[in-house]
């Protein structure tokens, strides 16, 4: 495992595993939020953001943290690992809501620097996002996946539905 692709429904916990997983491995981790985000939650431009993508999977190991649909096939290509984190809607609803009040008026460690917490209208069709994620967006996941890991075989997927999974799998690294 070199080029590992985290994925999963805001809230899954990608941050967290992420920090794990680069703590277990040594491998550096690339949360998606932070480098997308400019200060004041401006967007990346999209052809900067396609380079910046294009120059961080062409190194040699890393982890990457965060969906961003668009843009999900360039990390799948170049990716020797897929973890998918499949935790439950609701445990995802419930995450989303416990980190705004959290952090409310601060900037998360995975989020892009100028970037405060605040209370805004649009986290209620967020939190319905994430409730909707597993029906929407997770058949287009598989079939991503599908497709990728017919193009190279030895791509591995690995999924974690549980807390308890995502530990197991942690502890079970070298």
């Amino acid at each position: 495992m070199n080029k590992i692709m985290l994925i999963g429904s805001p809230g899954s916990g990608k941050s967290t595993f992420g920090k794990k997983l680069a703590q277990a491995t040594g491998l550096p981790l690339f949360h998606l939020d932070a480098l997308y985000w400019k200060p004041n939650w401006v967007e990346t431009p999209k052809e900067e953001w396609d380079s910046l993508l294009q120059r961080l999977v062409s190194e040699p190991q890393w982890i990457i943290d965060g969906n961003y649909g668009r843009t999900l096939d360039i990390r799948m290509q170049a990716a020797d690992t897929i973890i998918w984190l499949q935790k439950p809607n609701w445990l995802c609803v419930w995450r989303a809501v416990k980190r705004q009040a959290g952090h409310f008026g601060k900037v998360r460690s995975d989020m892009g620097e100028g970037c405060v917490e605040r209370f805004r209208w649009a986290f209620f069709r967020f939190l319905l996002f994430i409730w909707r994620f597993p029906k929407q967006r997770a058949r287009n996941l598989e079939e991503r996946i599908r497709k990728h890991t017919a193009l190279a075989p030895g791509k591995k997927v690995i999924i974690l539905r549980s807390d308890a999974e995502a530990a197991a799998f942690l502890n079970s690294l070298p």
